[in-house]
């Protein structure tokens, strides 16, 4: 979200500094499965989802994994995220999270096409939702029939037909749906690509720099500060993922956010997969990057850490080899794995706007699983609030302030 501003305010002649408490080398932006998604549709909060995360508790090798604890914010979060799972609020987000999708995804497009950052992987082959019991092909058809409504490209394709789509692989499943209008992108080749560029066009890019609070004068941020520096900014764009919620309190702004950790496999050698595939019920995510494949899942609500659980690794290897019994992830691979924190709004919705406590703050943040493909869509909103523009499309769905009770 940070550097995707970046690069649609620089293209609107802003000075940008980027300040970031890493080196902007790991993390979500990293890890994730590259997926461009309008097909994704549905937000994280829906029903069921709660009675889902309670079955699934105590057992830290499921794919959706809230750990019990004692933590008044995320209990706040947990209620709001609740009340968020109606099936009239999941309805009016559909169209909503479709038209952001689309904007983001032909964004993507314009990006490549302009040559800033030079070649990178932007494919247009879909993504199937791989299934394997009637349960799981009834629950994404009616989901396929909303994405079909909305004007997206979607097919369905049984057995023959999926392995005329993967002809290099072996798959046990009984079928899967086609959303043919879906992209992907190698995320650890784009992001340097973008910070070489954004530093070239002469973004300032400020790395291993925490924010350790901001001053305010006036109704405004007038000054941003970190364990190195000072700055006095025109307008603050609070795109820090999970860390966003902690940021905000120093501003006495009450944002509800959790950080949800994924986590991924790379498997650095042929493995004969061709098509993006979410394997539905090991809920797990698969896509075939440049130089590699990549096995991605898991919603891990622990708080803020970089813990990796082995016993959540294992299930993606395990769960990738229910589904391609001919593939073996090796130890290595596995010992490999990197995870990444995803700020998780209660509503599954991002907050993308102004604030109403300070006039020179936007918000772009809490993206949950729609982070990588809302990066460009966010970046040009935020763009377009700084300039007083007419917003691409109406963000109010989005507002940082919204209730969720």
């Amino acid at each position: 979200m940070g550097l995707s501003s970046a690069y649609f305010l620089q293209k609107e002649g802003h000075e940008v500094t980027v300040i970031d408490k890493s080196d902007i080398t790991s993390g979500a932006s990293f890890v994730n499965a590259g997926y461009l998604t309008p097909s994704h549709v549905i937000p994280l909060a829906s029903p069921g989802m709660i009675a889902q995360g309670i079955k699934m508790m105590f057992n830290s090798a499921s794919p959706f994994y809230m750990k019990p604890r004692l933590d008044w914010d995320f209990m706040k979060w947990c209620w709001y995220f609740h009340k968020s799972s109606t099936k009239e609020k999941v309805e009016k987000a559909i169209p909503v999270i479709k038209d952001i999708n689309i904007i983001s995804r032909e964004l993507f497009a314009d990006i490549k096409a302009s040559g800033d950052l030079g070649i990178f992987q932007l494919e247009r082959k879909g993504l199937l939702m791989i299934y394997k019991t009637d349960a799981s092909y009834e629950h994404e058809a009616e989901v396929a029939k909303k994405a079909s409504f909305l004007g997206l490209e979607v097919n369905e394709l049984n057995r023959n037909e999926l392995d005329r789509i993967e002809p290099n692989i072996q798959i046990d499943a009984k079928g899967a749906i086609h959303y043919e209008c879906d992209g992907h992108t190698t995320p650890t080749e784009f992001m340097p690509k973008m910070l070489n560029y954004l530093q070239s066009a002469g973004v300032n890019i400020k790395t291993n720099q925490t924010v350790l609070d901001m001053d305010v004068a006036n109704g405004k941020i007038s000054k941003v500060i970190t364990d190195k520096a000072t700055y006095e900014p025109d307008t603050v764009v609070m795109a820090a993922g999970s860390w966003s919620g902690e940021l905000s309190k120093k501003l006495n702004i009450k944002l509800s956010l959790q950080a949800g950790k994924g986590y991924r496999i790379n498997v650095e050698r042929e493995t004969g997969i061709g098509m993006p595939a979410i394997l539905m019920e090991a809920k797990m995510a698969v896509t075939p990057m440049q130089g590699f494949t990549r096995f991605a899942g898991t919603m891990e609500f622990t708080g803020i850490n970089d813990i990796v659980r082995k016993e959540r690794v294992l299930a993606i290897a395990n769960g990738a080899k229910r589904y391609y019994p001919n593939l073996e992830i090796k130890q290595a691979e596995i010992d490999n794995a990197k995870t990444g924190m995803r700020p998780v709004s209660p509503d599954g919705m991002p907050y993308i706007g102004k604030s109403t406590d300070y006039s020179n703050l936007i918000f772009a943040t809490g993206h949950a699983m729609m982070g990588w493909s809302l990066g460009p869509a966010t970046g040009k909103l935020v763009s377009e609030l700084v300039d007083g523009k007419k917003t691409s499309m109406g963000i109010d769905a989005f507002r940082p302030e919204r209730r969720f009770h």
